[in-house]
Order: C-alpha cells, then structure tokens, then sequence
C-alpha cells in the first residue's frame, strides 16, 4: 500500500490542506476546466459557481490526509462518490486528468514549500485513492448493466404524467422509450437525469431521489423548484423540469445510491425527513407497507406549514389502512387552517424532548433534508443513547455532509457531555 515514510509526509502536510484546501481545489477545478472543458458534462456547474464543490473536494482531501494510515475507515465515503461517479459515466482515463490537475494545484499553493519529497507523496497517495475509486466504480458499473432491466450510460425516458404535489413540488412519472422492463432499484435511491437546453454547450445533470417503491413499468421523481432567493440563482434543472410537458422526454442513467432500507429484519423503523428530504423516504414507507406489518414504522415530518407538506394524503392513506405506520408531523409556522384542522402534532422545529416521548428505543433510523436538519436530528438521536451503526443519512446538496466522520465528533463531543455531568 503506503510506505511509513510516505503516510508520515501526508500527515504532516494535512493540517495545510485543511488551512489551503479551498484555495488548491479552486485552483485544480479552474486549470482542469479550462484544458477539459468537455468535463462539464459531468460536473455541476452551478456548484463550481457557488464554491460548493470546492469546498467538497478540499474537505475529502483533507479527510484522506489525515485518515491516510487508515484508510479502510474512508471506504463508506467513496463508496457514496462513487455511486455518483457511476451514474454520471466518470471513467477511469478521467482519473489521470484529475491527479494531474490537482498535484499542480497542491504545487502552486504550496509554492517554495512544495519539495519533491511531499509531491512525489501526494502522487502516491492520490494513485492509491484513485485505484480504489476505480475498482469500486468497476463493480458498480457491472451491477448497473447485468440486472435485469438494467443499463449502461443514459436512456430516454419519457414524462408520461406530471403530478403537483404542492406549489414549489412536482412529481415526474417516467417510462422508458424503449418499452423493455425497468430494474428493482432499492428503495432511498436516485436517478440521474441529463438534459441537453438548446442554448448550453454542455450538459446538465442532476439527481432526484425515487419517490416511491420499485415498479416495473416506471419511475418516479418528485423535484423541487428551486426559485432566485436572495441573490442565490434560480436552480436551472429544476425549473427546466418544472416547464417540460407530459409527452416530452429525458436521459436517465440507471439508479444509483447506497443511502438505502435496509432489506429484511423485523426491528422497528423511524424516517425523519425535512422538506423535500421526503422523497427517498417515500420510497422506503411504501416498501414497508408492502410487506404487511413485519416492520413497524414511525413517519416523522418537518416542514413550514401545510401548503408545504409534501405527500401529505399518500402518507395518510397509508397510515389509515396500516395501523402499524404512525405518523408525526412538525410544522414550523403553521396556518390558521393548519390550527382550525389539526393538520400537525407538534408546532415549531422538532424538539429533542419532543423525538424522546415518540422514538422507539431501537432500530433503524433514516435521516434526510438539509444538512442542517440532519445534523441536528442526528445529534439529538446520539444523545438519547442511539447506537450510530443503525443511523443512516442522505444530505441534500455537494458530497460535504460525509455522514460518518460527523457521526464520529457528534458522538465524541455528547459522551464528553455525559461525562461531565456524571462528575
């Protein structure tokens, strides 16, 4: 693997990346877009635009250098980018354009500091990463196109129904073109879904959970308009999506994610999701409900009010006709209608104290919106004595939100917290 000499150069250089790290990322993405613009249609742009994906690949690399003597502890981690590099067809030669870009970067930075002892290091240490990248997306490539119904690259599909699940949220029913069958996807997965605009000369790519249980005729999405806020841009994919009309039709890559149920078992389950962090979790709710009360299930949603409740009558209906699904809903300023007709159990954000009257005292926890919300609603989990290896998380937004690593200083800093009140 690495030589003691090479991991004891990596760690001593990690506390510069972590002071520099967004500079060298900034400065890779900029020298690699400008000789591969073709890499555009891959990456968001609109990421790139707002330092988001800078931001995600410094703390990546950060997270490498300072984990470099175990790195086995990083697998979970490239395991999630790596389902994203498989559903946007990053391929292997790709990975020599990225460590040539981002050891010129680490140069530049560095400046005189950079002796050829730390950049020959860096140039292991990232041939060693981007061979595990590969071998992993090697698998994932091959699982992808040998299931049933499955593929490689892109497919088209086409919007066979638009559904308005509320007035930012629309669902997209898709079937594919070529009328063959659709694979069994897990539920908590996401489709990749490329457009083409006219006037952009590359595309644009996006993911958007499953929102419902694996079906062989179709898939189905359920996007949110992301609108101008604030100085913040308009999301161009979603509201390209928004404007499409039934009929018209759009490029897939084959489902992709390991933020997914867990299949079998009987312990109890408790999805909590903010906003439009519902959707994976819709997915997971009806494949519970399918299997005729083996699982109990607790459905805990936050949202602003009840113009905002996504899914709202799916839920209901479901929990009326299976009493093993309870629900709990958390609406933040809630309406006078929302009052008048007890639309919510509880108003405000959720509460810890709130969490520890509904939890169960086991099982498995699913947690997804922003990665404020999971942050939070992971921490208060922690705190109520939840072991970490039954909590799983997706994070909307760049792969920053590593969910282990924060899982890892949640749990340290509230057992420091026990201690202290013991003494």
């Amino acid at each position: 693997m690495l030589d003691a000499h090479t991991v004891k150069i990596i760690k001593s250089t990690a506390p510069i990346l972590k002071e520099r790290g967004t500079s060298i990322t900034r400065r890779f993405y900029d020298r690699m877009f400008s000789r591969h613009p073709e890499l555009y249609n891959q990456f968001n742009r609109a990421n790139q635009q707002k330092g988001e994906q800078p931001e995600a690949l410094a703390h990546f690399v950060y997270q490498a250098a300072e984990q470099i003597d175990r790195f086995p502890q990083l697998l979970p981690q490239i395991k999630q980018v790596a389902h994203k590099h498989r559903a946007l067809e990053v391929k292997p030669e790709q990975y020599a354009i990225v460590g040539e870009n981002l050891l010129w970067a680490i140069r530049e930075e560095l400046g005189e500091e950079a002796r050829d002892e730390i950049l020959q290091a860096w140039e292991r240490v990232y041939q060693v990463i981007a061979d595990v990248f590969i071998q992993v997306e090697k698998d994932l490539y091959r699982k992808a196109e040998g299931a049933v119904g499955g593929w490689a690259g892109f497919r088209r599909f086409v919007i066979a129904d638009k559904v308005r699940e509320h007035p930012e949220v629309t669902s997209f029913l898709l079937k594919p073109v070529d009328g063959r069958p659709l694979p069994v996807y897990q539920p908590g997965q996401y489709l990749t879904i490329r457009i083409q605009p006219p006037e952009e000369p590359y595309a644009l790519n996006r993911h958007y959970s499953l929102s419902e249980a694996p079906r062989p005729d179709r898939f189905r999405i359920s996007v949110k308009r992301v609108d101008a806020d604030r100085g913040r841009p308009a999301g161009k994919v979603s509201n390209l999506l928004h404007e499409m009309n039934v009929g018209e039709t759009l490029l897939a890559s084959a489902p992709a994610g390991d933020f997914t149920l867990r299949e079998g078992g009987r312990d109890a389950v408790t999805l909590i999701s903010g906003g439009i962090g519902a959707t994976p979790l819709m997915a997971m709710l009806q494949q519970v409900a399918e299997e005729g009360g083996v699982r109990p299930l607790l459905w805990i949603h936050a949202c602003r009010d009840g113009g905002r409740h996504v899914f709202r009558e799916e839920v209901e209906a479901l929990t009326n006709a299976h009493p093993w699904i309870r629900p709990y809903y958390c609406y933040e300023t809630p309406t006078h209608e929302d009052r008048q007709k007890g639309h919510f159990h509880h108003e405000g954000r959720i509460e810890r104290s709130e969490l520890r009257e509904i939890l169960p005292p086991c099982g498995d926890f699913y947690l997804c919106g922003p990665p404020g919300f999971v942050q939070t609603m992971m921490a208060f989990l922690l705190a109520e004595g939840i072991d970490s290896g039954t909590i799983h998380t997706e994070m909307f937004g760049p792969m920053k939100g590593y969910a282990q690593p924060l899982m890892s200083r949640l749990q340290a800093g509230i057992h420091r917290y026990k201690r202290r009140r013991r003494l």
